[in-house]
């Protein structure tokens, strides 16, 4: 059955170009992630954590959670 698949990807022209994209899209999208948690602030991460065990919180979510 790979014999089969391999033989028709061997077949496609420029087909190697998809692995190094899919690298870059995964090496972009985890560096970007790492820098939006290290360069957010402690108060938002404090605040968004009391979510689920803090019902007034969720009332006013709109209000309060983007502040400052």
């Amino acid at each position: 059955m790979l014999k089969f698949i391999k033989y028709h990807m061997t077949e496609i022209d420029g087909i190697a170009i998809y692995p190094i994209i899919s690298l870059v899209i995964f090496f972009l999208f985890f560096t970007a992630l790492f820098w939006w948690v290290v360069s957010s602030k402690k108060e938002y991460i404090d605040k968004v954590s009391q979510i689920p065990f803090k019902k007034d919180i969720l009332d006013n979510t709109k209000n309060n959670l983007y502040e400052n």
